[in-house]
């Protein structure tokens, strides 16, 4: 007995509520009508207001996700590159090459990358800007460890960045640069990636970072013995 005069009073005070509800809609529905030209301009505000807020947080929330896509992308090609062997890097095609060197320069956060390698290159594989801004202008030569690059080479590279107008050349090899080359490049400004550079680039050193050591870490005499029992030459 007790219980169902409780659940009748639980229903009364539903009503009851549902009965206020609906008058003080009624209400502001009423005021609305008769209050409206004072009214909409303060509804078409906030609604204005609403719409560019929910855009403003739309463009916030994409930029978060493109940049954090972005640096995911680029700790994963630290990654790769970290991973990537020397000898796998042998082993790949000279077109492979390239698009190693461009994408360890779009890494290390140079822009305007793009391979120009193939017939008619006018001397250059690689060409973008560097962080600073500086265009530069790549060689590509992934040649066996037991050869050299020869001073020739290095003079088409020069004739290149007279070509594309570049303030920096780069010559990237998977081998060593010959004595007379290697004073070649030091004396016109080319920075001479060779093959112990490479995989301390490979290995997540940046290319701005190389032109510090450039002309070096070709070792002495005992250096290049071991050089020659390694590779054969």
């Amino acid at each position: 007995m007790a219980g169902r005069r409780r659940g009748a009073v639980a229903r009364r005070r539903r009503a009851a509520r549902l009965k206020v509800l609906a008058v003080g809609g009624g209400v502001v529905l009423v005021l609305l009508v008769v209050f409206w030209s004072a009214v909409w301009p303060y509804l078409t505000g906030a609604s204005v207001l609403g719409g560019v807020g929910a855009a403003g947080w739309w463009l916030w929330r994409t930029d978060r996700l493109v940049r954090g896509r972005d640096r995911l992308w680029q700790q994963e090609e630290a990654v790769k590159a970290g991973h990537r062997t020397l000898a796998e890097v042998d082993a790949m095609t000279g077109t492979e090459f390239e698009e190693l060197v461009a994408s360890l320069c779009r890494r290390d956060g140079c822009t305007q990358v793009r391979r120009v390698g193939g017939a008619n290159d006018n001397g250059a594989d690689v060409v973008g800007r560097l962080p600073d801004g500086r265009t530069m202008v790549i060689q590509c030569k992934r040649y066996a460890p037991n050869s050299t690059i020869a001073s020739r080479e290095l003079r088409d590279l020069l004739g290149a960045k007279v070509h594309f107008g570049a303030d920096l050349a780069v010559f990237v090899t998977t081998t060593r640069f010959s004595r007379p080359s290697e004073k070649f490049a030091l004396q016109h400004g080319i920075l001479a990636v060779h093959r112990d550079h490479l995989g301390l680039w490979n290995n997540g050193a940046s290319l701005p970072s190389l032109s510090e050591v450039n002309g070096q870490g070709q070792g002495d005499s005992r250096h290049r013995t071991r050089w020659k029992q390694a590779y054969g030459k």
